[in-house]
């Protein structure tokens, strides 16, 4: 594989030039149980990032209608908790679980309704919505083809959902898939990335990667006109997802569950882990490179022209055609998302959609993983490498392949 070019925007997971995939954390307080049940605040520890979901299902439970979604603080990297309302019970209880509390005016349950009347009033092609815990709004934007009476429509909308509710910007760029060129997959004159090997239900090798390359084309290549190594399993999009398993033709095909960065850096796929609004995140596809960026947004819905795909992961990472499936991950191996389309580009920037592993593993009956067990976290976490020490990428960052 040789080197194209350097694009503007390099991702920035070294520091002094070096980068740590190991171990990277996140500052939040927590909490220690006594024998008699009680709850005692305790110093603040250090917790990986995929802890957050872990995190928002405790305290949903606990707050009920109250909890307002949470995200990471980008200057404290500590976890920060939304509560709805004027209940200082939900406080009290939020507080106790170890977390950083911020009181807010819209409850998840008036954001999700807000998101309802966007899907059935603007369901504009060029639009996307997505909720933005951060602001406690529901961040809608618009991309350069939305003019005219649509505009005129989507605005008015937002605007009969308050102003404390929602916020509308304008993309200069267009939404669309990035399908056209993780590693490079060709099928039907159409170029993708490969996301994550999987596991398929019946223990056969696998892989994930778009929806809309799977409904492109039936089968996949490693190279451009070279023989079919995979076929498409499952695929959806549009619809609630963007995602498809295919299987390798050859079913005794190594897949290791690793992330090829480029210069002979393979990153360790340890597990799959739910996205959190401010969390830094990478992203790996086979015309770009290596990027990095954060979360702005969770259950986004995107009109694209194809069709209005919904559940995906918005963030600010950027992204081109090729790139469609490419892999989404924390820099302490976490299975994120799957590219599946945006805005702009890796010069100007813009927004770009992932759909989430999570959702693509339940729906397709796969793990993470090779055929042969690998994967699994307490074995894989020890394939990291240097596990916490620093892995030197230096200049290889962000550069395009060729395949």
């Amino acid at each position: 594989m040789s080197h194209q070019r350097m694009p503007k925007r390099k991702a920035a997971i070294a520091v002094g030039g070096a980068a740590a995939l190991g171990a990277a954390a996140l500052l939040l307080p927590h909490a220690n149980a006594s024998q008699d049940g009680t709850t005692d605040r305790a110093a603040p520890k250090t917790l990986k990032a995929a802890d957050a979901s872990g995190l928002a299902a405790r305290l949903a439970g606990a707050l009920g209608d109250a909890f307002a979604g949470l995200y990471v603080d980008s200057g404290s990297q500590r976890l920060v908790v939304n509560v709805a309302g004027d209940d200082d019970r939900a406080v009290a209880r939020a507080e106790r679980a170890g977390a950083e509390v911020r009181r807010v005016d819209n409850s998840m349950g008036e954001l999700e309704s807000a998101a309802s009347t966007l899907k059935s009033e603007a369901t504009i092609p060029g639009t996307a919505w997505a909720v933005d815990p951060r602001t406690n709004k529901v961040l809608v934007t618009a991309d350069s083809t939305v003019t005219g009476d649509d505009w005129n429509r989507l605005e008015s909308t937002v605007d009969t959902l308050g102003s404390g509710m929602a916020t509308l910007k304008k993309s200069a760029g267009t939404f669309r898939i990035f399908a056209s060129g993780g590693d490079a997959i060709f099928g039907g004159g159409a170029r993708c990335s490969l996301g994550f090997n999987v596991t398929a239900s019946d223990g056969a090798p696998a892989f994930l990667t778009a929806g809309h390359c799977g409904v492109a084309a039936p089968q996949w290549s490693d190279a451009q006109n070279g023989a079919p190594i995979g076929t498409v399993d499952q695929a959806v999009f549009p619809g609630a997802g963007d995602f498809a398993l295919v299987r390798y033709d050859d079913p005794a095909t190594e897949a290791p569950s690793e992330v090829d960065v480029g210069g002979g850096q393979l990153v360790p796929i340890v597990r799959a882990a739910e996205a959190a609004v401010g969390q830094q995140v990478f992203r790996m596809g086979s015309t770009t490179g290596l990027f990095d960026g954060t979360v702005t947004g969770l259950d986004a819905t995107v009109n694209y022209p194809e069709g209005t795909v919904t559940g995906l992961v918005q963030t600010d990472v950027c992204a081109e055609p090729g790139d469609s499936g490419g892999s989404l991950f924390t820099r302490d191996g976490g299975a994120v998302g799957l590219t599946s389309g945006g805005s702009g580009d890796c010069t100007a920037g813009g927004e770009t959609f992932f759909q989430p592993v999570t959702t693509a593993l339940e729906a397709v009956g796969a793990t993470l993983g090779d055929a042969q067990g690998a994967g699994a976290d307490e074995d894989a976490a020890r394939q990291v490498p240097g596990h916490g020490d620093e892995v030197g990428l230096g200049a290889r960052r962000g550069h395009a392949r060729e395949n």
